[in-house]
């Protein structure tokens, strides 16, 4: 695994992100990616922090470490889900302006970090997914893994996105 490029406009993004710092938090407490990212949001989306962890539960590591689509960038689309999702299944405008807002989101992400899967941003060469037991949180972890970073860019960027209106 390599670490992320410094970057200064995903650092800046981060600074300025009272919900990314407070996401990095999270993640650094010991909770997967997928929670950290939603649930930086549920107060403010009206989620109860229990349902909102056991919900974002299965997103870690790719998808439960199976090192798919990254959980930070899973997190970010179920917190915007809940802030501008449709619930309609007939209404075709409403999906499509909701799914353009995700692909807008994955995109600004993938353009800093050149992929939204899991097992490429780490580097990880072996295809298929890691063992189903989470790696221990040390020091030596969190200083070879951009996953704190990550978590903070996708905060970042789902508080700018729902500072906009429609």
């Amino acid at each position: 695994m390599q670490p992320l490029e410094p970057d200064e406009e995903r650092e800046s993004l981060i600074r300025q992100s009272p919900k990314a710092r407070e996401a990095m938090d999270l993640f650094r407490q010991g909770y997967n990616c997928a929670q950290a990212v939603l649930v930086a949001f549920c107060k403010d989306l009206g989620l109860d922090e229990q349902q909102a962890l056991m919900l974002s539960s299965s997103f870690g590591g790719g998808i439960g470490r199976m090192r798919e689509v990254c959980g930070a960038v899973s997190g970010m689309a179920m917190a915007a889900g809940l802030a501008r999702g449709y619930t309609d299944p007939r209404a075709s405008s409403e999906k499509a302006a909701h799914y353009e807002r995700i692909q807008k989101m994955a995109n600004k992400f993938r353009e800093k970090n050149g992929s939204i899967v899991c097992r490429e941003l780490l580097g990880l060469t072996r295809p298929g997914p890691d063992s189903p037991v989470p790696e221990e949180r040390t020091a030596d972890y969190y200083r070879k893994r951009p996953c704190d970073i990550l978590v903070g860019q996708c905060a970042a960027i789902l508080e700018q996105e729902l500072g906009k209106r429609d």
